[in-house]
């Protein structure tokens, strides 16, 4: 570890397993003596407001959590303050059906009912509708996705195909991140704090108003990370440091403009192939990104209740020293959404869209290949659907499809049909079938990645020399398939108890794998080697099925739980490895207590158990986090937060992609001060 850490605790002055039962335990002893006190308003949502929150992502119209035909999650504020979170990728352990796994001290693995891998593919992730989802590789740079945690509203989660209104490659999810109205952030916060692993992090936000309805808040946000240490023991070289500063502007409930910049420096290690002994090398990443995008969108009411939405948006991203490469893309999208109530039972929604993406490969070594180095490429999509009421509006039935055409595979079609019964305010039920795919990127199509060395006397008595797997692209490469069907139930029991359960059956086809191709000599490696190509197609189909249950709990106005379970099965056919699908854990289970010991002091605590990853040769591991909070004054609070606290490191996942070498988790604490005025 580095020496100019702002904290510096022994990890044996962590409190053990035992202790921390023990002081729930006491904690439930001590609410129950203070049951008696005057009632206030210690949380900040009740049930009912949580049941009744709204959500835009699963239909693209603010509607009742509860009234949503899909496995919807939110993660709230309160959520993200209570659980002593300092990123995003942290924030989504909280959703049953997502898996997340760090791999190293800044990079991440996060999928929702499998397929994991630190390009999950199949998980489509927005930002205030701003797809963050990379054209290259596939999946999302997480490392990037840091803005500031106190600008965050709520993260909305939707398990399952939301390719309907979404489109391509959301086919096992979509996370939505929203940020607060620049109404909602007025004045100036400051935060800072630091600790053993979170070495030190700050941010500074002011929020103001000029005339009558326009708003606006500017801000700047920086951190360090250590480095974690290996399986084996010792410090990696993966700590990193990030700057990002933006604004957001919102103008008569009707006008949003928003950007931000940043820059980022993630280092790591990664193991390439070497044609000499010991046939591969380590190699030192200094991963560089910077960039920053700018949105605006424009929503307008009509008399007659129909809305129209209009979206417009620019990012910029580069990606420097991924395996001696730099990545270099630019999108432009534009979208258009109406809504329309037709009658009182019905009301119909459409949209148009248009992207355009250029990307630049610039490759510095025989690693990672690109032919061309640079593309533009672009997608037009529309969709449309309809929400049918019948029988007093108890049952509402919703159809629907997205209509797109892509440079890789052309048009393709992704229709839903749900139907959702309410027949009372208190339980509904809902199920749902869906098509949705996942488009091919460059990283199927163009790249070439030489991935592993073979040792020389492999290929005897045809060539005594040393060989080469390769794995190439290929323009045949046809969108990945998924059918879903799912269904949902959610009930209230009591007037402090909620149920939320989904069970989901899916079917893929198309699934990525590579085809071995035919050896041949190749003379411009340096050594003469025998490669042996692996071409990128669809040989694989995907079976699997699971369920997934939340529930929240308010035992007293002091006191809540949230806990959830997951489970999920993945059978896999075809010549694809099972590495590429069946590489999640089959159950997880997370506890939260957020419990207010009197006005001014919060205690939180965080149990979660994650099943081992047989394919990754990773094991099961329960972990918690602790948070101690006191508000000082009305503008002024201090935390101190442990996580991690059951073991000294354990490890997450070992990815199969890109081999960055894979760092446990260690425990750590941080403190933390947040100062409004």
């Amino acid at each position: 570890m580095t020496s100019h850490r702002l904290c510096l605790i022994p990890k044996r002055l962590f409190p053990t397993r035992s202790f921390l039962l023990a002081l729930l335990s006491t904690l439930i002893m001590v609410n129950n003596l203070w049951a008696a006190d005057t009632a206030l308003d210690y949380m900040e949502l009740s049930l009912e407001e949580l049941i009744n929150i709204e959500v835009v992502s699963a239909s693209k119209k603010a509607q009742r959590l509860s009234d949503t035909d899909a496995a919807v999650y939110v993660i709230t504020q309160e959520d993200l303050k209570r659980s002593g979170i300092t990123n995003i990728p942290e924030a989504l352990r909280m959703v049953p059906g997502v898996q997340v796994a760090r791999i190293d001290a800044n990079k991440w693995a996060i999928s929702a009912r499998g397929f994991n891998g630190r390009f999950a593919n199949k998980l489509l992730v927005l930002m205030d509708g701003r797809s963050i989802y990379t054209p290259i590789f596939s999946g999302v740079f997480w490392d990037m996705q840091d803005t500031m945690m106190e600008d965050i509203d709520r993260i909305e989660v939707i398990r399952g195909p939301g390719a309907t209104l979404w489109g391509a490659n959301a086919v096992n999810g979509v996370i939505n991140i929203i940020t607060k109205n620049a109404a909602d952030t007025q004045g100036a916060l400051v935060t800072a704090g630091g600790g053993t692993e979170k070495q030190g992090f700050g941010a500074v936000r002011f929020g103001g108003k000029t005339g009558e309805d326009f708003y606006y808040r500017l801000f700047a946000k920086y951190s360090t990370q250590d480095d974690g240490e290996y399986f084996t023991g010792g410090d990696a070289k993966d700590g990193g440091h990030a700057f990002r500063t933006g604004f957001r502007m919102d103008w008569q409930n009707k006008g949003t403009l928003q950007g931000e910049i940043f820059k980022t420096n993630a280092s790591g290690e990664i193991m390439t192939p070497s044609l000499l002994p010991p046939y591969s090398q380590l190699e030192n990443e200094d991963n560089e990104t910077n960039g920053g995008h700018l949105l605006g969108r424009w929503t307008e009411m009509f008399a007659n209740g129909s809305e129209l939405a209009v979206q417009f948006f620019y990012d910029r991203a580069e990606y420097d020293e991924i395996m001696n490469t730099v990545l270099t893309v630019d999108t432009i999208d534009f979208d258009v959404n109406h809504r329309l109530p037709l009658s009182d039972t019905q009301e119909f929604i459409w949209g148009v869209g248009y992207r355009f993406s250029s990307d630049k490969i610039d490759t510095r070594s025989p690693e990672l290949t690109a032919s061309p180095n640079d593309l533009e490429y672009h997608l037009f999509s529309g969709f449309l659907q309809d929400e049918i009421y019948f029988l007093d509006k108890r049952l509402r039935l919703t159809l629907g499809s997205k209509f797109e055409h892509n440079d890789f595979t052309g048009f393709e079609i992704q229709p839903s049909a749900r139907l959702l019964w309410a027949p009372e305010r208190s339980y509904s039920m809902w199920a749902s079938v869906s098509r949705a795919v996942r488009t091919p990127t460059r990283g199927e199509t163009d790249i070439q990645i030489n991935f592993e060395a073979i040792p020389a006397g492999a290929f005897l008595p045809y060539y005594p020399g040393p060989g080469i797997t390769r794995v190439t692209g290929s323009s045949n490469f046809d969108a990945e398939d998924l059918l879903a069907f799912e269904l949902g139930y959610r009930v209230q029991p009591a007037e402090t108890l909620s149920l939320d359960l989904a069970i989901f059956y899916n079917i893929y086809d198309n699934i990525r794998g590579g085809v071995p191709g035919t050896p041949y000599l190749d003379m411009s490696t340096g050594v003469p080697a025998m490669v042996v190509p692996v071409v990128m197609s669809n040989p694989g189909e995907v079976d699997s099925y699971g369920l997934e249950l939340a529930a929240d709990w308010f035992i007293t106005e002091k006191w809540k739980l949230k806990g959830s379970y997951a489970y999920l099965k993945v059978d896999v056919e075809g010549n694809i490895s099972k590495g590429e699908a069946d590489n999640s854990p089959r159950n997880q289970v997370s506890l939260k207590s957020a419990l207010n010991l009197r006005d001014d002091v919060q205690l939180d605590l965080w149990v979660r158990y994650v099943d081992n990853i047989a394919i990754e040769g990773i094991g099961s591991h329960i972990t918690g986090d602790a948070r101690l909070a006191w508000q000082v004054t009305n503008q002024f609070e201090i935390s101190i937060v442990g996580q991690n606290l059951f073991d000294p490191a354990h490890p997450e996942y070992s990815p199969q992609f890109l081999a960055t070498l894979p760092t446990e988790v260690e425990r750590s604490v941080y403190g933390k001060l947040i100062w409004h005025f």
